[in-house]
């Protein structure tokens, strides 16, 4: 798995324990994870049972619909892993939008129609939070959620 930006945080407060379980994962697995899918390990010293992993797309030049389905499978992926494990309070950040550099509205904009569409087929309950970091991403939530 790549870390890096909010996933560096989430390392470096999760502890040595989540790096190892990462660590583990990816032995298991015996590949680099590919973009798009979920992984699920323990929370560890973080104040949250479990973190969800996931790899989002790289825009090096322009976004595509490659990067665009992409974004979306990471969304879904955890989404779907989210309940298939029971877990019914998901927080996401802006993936993809900071070193990898996604778009913030375009970003955005799938990751509420990604949500949206999964939580009207969705029969758990889950309730999702966009927690976002910079000033910009919340005006862009708040104006695309009104």
């Amino acid at each position: 798995m790549i870390v890096l930006g909010v996933g560096n945080a989430i390392h470096t407060y999760a502890g040595m324990r989540l790096r190892l379980a990462c660590a583990a994962l990816m032995e298991r697995q015996g590949h680099e994870e590919p973009t798009g899918g979920a992984k699920l390990t323990p929370g560890f010293d973080l104040p949250a049972e479990y973190v969800l992993h996931t790899v989002g797309p790289i825009v090096y030049d322009r976004v595509g619909k490659e990067e665009e389905r992409l974004l979306a499978s990471c969304y879904h992926s955890c989404l779907e892993l989210a309940a298939r494990s029971g877990i019914r309070s998901v927080a996401f950040c802006c993936i993809s939008t900071g070193e990898f550099r996604f778009p913030r509205e375009p970003a955005a904009r799938i990751a509420i129609d990604t949500v949206e569409g999964f939580l009207q087929n969705d029969t758990s309950d889950m309730e999702v939070i966009f927690n976002v970091f910079k000033d910009e991403d919340r005006d862009v939530y708040r104006r695309l959620l009104a």
